[in-house]
């Protein structure tokens, strides 16, 4: 009977480990192909850089307090609703791009947009956590969180092609560019709702805490998160991080264009190498992390941060030796802005969290976070217009590094994980909702 337990639990987990997977990365193709279509915006509808950042800060407040927002509805009427509607929302959004005309519509579309996309990483992550033990956690997270570098780097090659290559339905332009997605990030909605559920007990299986030995379940309350140093030092460093990835994840294509007078294709194929690479600053700053330091995140962090601020710096020279110092230049701020990011937003969240308050921590450091992707649209608007674009570069070089010093504070916190430390993820398992 044990056997066949197991033999059943392993193809649920493969289930829900894939098609979790596939919905997070599914996301971003409502997210991402704002950047790629900003260069046909601003040449085609006649956008300025302005008014592309006013579309920029709709989407990103309306996420970044959506993260605060969406962890509950999950808690409380199960993830595999609150992500379905939120995936539906995002693709309705983004297909109405394409009917409404106008930058006020554009603005609103992106803002409910914004709201709709921060259903996903909550209740995404919650699914996880009651589906995979702290045994198994560590490892399945690890590669579980490829989802959103490697799912930005897919996104943003698939929507460059459908945007641009004019030989698919060419009269429908740019269009294609939100109605593509749109119809696929639908397609993986039905998906998930067909195939996720959100605990083992849903489908007969014995609950993940029936397995482990935890800790009584309680709550922490918010406020002492807040008060957590540790984890104020996370939610600060995190700000800066998002608030530069956030800013080269959308207006890389359009410096590009207007800076090294690339083509829309050739600046969305280019700007994709970020995600590409930023995926195996993940995995090396995970490892390096386990591996050679006892699980202490700080150090890891740190460096890596100081290393943005010398890519940042030194990209303007690279760029102008032509595409393949671009192309070297993208890499390196790629590894070196994932790397952290992967450490900072999960890892060292939940080891600082404590078991009670994991999941209050992950979604106070990743709000603050995104309130740092806020701000980067007026940050990119006002340096590119006044000063110009390599100058924007030297900025997020003055913000990683002021990162990389805050982290450095915590460079000797952490300690090493036992086999028989408890367990964090239990008091996050609960739901009203049965499916």
């Amino acid at each position: 009977m044990t056997e066949i337990l197991r033999d059943e639990r392993g193809r649920w987990l493969i289930r829900i480990f894939a098609i979790t997977w596939l919905a997070y990365a599914s996301y971003y193709l409502c997210r991402k192909n704002l950047s790629v279509l900003m260069p046909l915006f601003s040449g085609e509808l006649g956008y300025t850089s302005a008014d592309l950042a006013q579309v920029v800060f709709a989407y990103s407040l309306a996420y970044a307090l959506g993260q605060f927002l969406m962890g509950t509805l999950a808690d409380r009427f199960g993830p595999r609703w609150v992500v379905t509607l939120g995936m539906l929302a995002s693709a309705a959004a983004t297909a109405l791009i394409g009917v409404w005309e106008g930058l006020t519509m554009l603005i609103l579309l992106q803002a409910v947009n914004g709201l709709a996309q921060s259903c996903g990483w909550s209740g995404l992550v919650k699914v996880m956590a009651c589906w995979f033990d702290y045994r198994h956690r560590g490892f399945a997270m690890g590669l579980w969180t490829t989802n959103y570098v490697l799912g930005g780097f897919l996104a943003t090659v698939f929507v460059t092609f459908v945007a641009t290559n004019t030989l698919l339905a060419p009269t429908l332009g740019w269009r294609r560019g939100v109605w593509v997605p749109a119809l696929g990030l639908a397609a993986v909605a039905a998906a998930f709702a067909l195939i996720v559920r959100n605990r083992p007990v849903d489908v007969g299986l014995p609950a993940v805490e029936e397995r482990e030995q935890a800790a009584p379940r309680r709550r922490a309350p918010f406020r002492t998160v807040m008060t957590n140093p540790v984890v104020l030092v996370i939610a600060a460093a995190y700000f800066c991080l998002k608030l530069t990835r956030y800013a080269l994840l959308f207006w890389l294509p359009l410096y590009m264009t207007q800076r090294l007078r690339y083509s829309p294709a050739e600046a969305g194929y280019t700007s994709s190498v970020f995600e590409l690479v930023g995926f195996l600053g993940a995995i090396l700053a995970g490892y390096v992390s386990d591996r050679f330091l006892s699980s202490r995140r700080f150090p890891v962090a740190a460096v890596m941060l100081a290393g943005l601020a010398a890519a940042c710096f030194f990209f303007p020279a690279l760029g102008a030796l032509g595409r393949w110092g671009n192309i070297l230049g993208i890499a390196l701020i790629g590894i070196l802005t994932f790397g952290p990011d992967t450490l900072l937003g999960g890892a060292a969240t939940q080891d600082a969290g404590t078991q009670e308050a994991a999941a209050t921590a992950a979604g106070f450091v990743n709000g603050v976070g995104s309130l740092g992707s806020v701000l980067s649209p007026f940050a990119v608007a006002w340096v590119a217009g006044t000063t110009g674009w390599d100058n924007l570069f030297y900025l997020f070089s003055l913000i990683s590094l002021f990162g990389a010093v805050i982290v450095a504070l915590k460079w000797n916190h952490g300690v090493p994980l036992t086999e028989t430390s408890p367990v964090s993820a239990q008091p996050i398992c609960q739901t009203d909702a049965r499916t």
